[in-house]
């Protein structure tokens, strides 16, 4: 079993397309319309191209709205993407506008950074021991 495809709920795909690609730095892997609105739009690490897939998924569920609204009163983070330096990358991500909800934090062997991916998420940034 491996893990080829996950997703994270965006209000906007086109919004969402310019942060995860323009600020994150991911590349656009596949942009197949689906329905009237939608489109099959994932990103992939350009380190990984053949790697994992995230799908840039319409939150248009209404079981959506509630679940994303609940994380993200409560400060829990929806997606946890890998980074060589926390504190580099928080640097060079609020350089950029994001805003953090939680600047780069030491916890034991991790390092965690959460920001706002201005697309309905709280996304948390960790460095973890090799």
């Amino acid at each position: 079993m491996k893990i080829r495809l996950t997703s994270v709920f965006v209000d906007d795909q086109a919004k969402a397309e310019r942060f995860y690609t323009e600020i994150l730095g991911f590349v656009k892997k596949h942009d197949v319309p689906v329905g009237e609105k939608g489109r099959w739009l994932t990103v992939v690490s350009p380190d990984e191209p053949d790697g994992t897939e995230l799908l840039l998924e319409p939150a248009g569920h209404p079981a959506v709205k509630t679940y994303r609204d609940t994380l993200v009163k409560d400060g829990i983070p929806l997606a946890q993407f890998a980074v060589d330096d926390v504190k580099a990358e928080y640097e060079r991500l609020r350089d950029l506008g994001v805003r953090f909800i939680q600047e780069p934090l030491e916890m034991g062997p991790v390092t965690t950074a959460v920001f706002d991916d201005t697309c309905g998420n709280l996304i948390q940034i960790a460095t973890q021991p090799q």
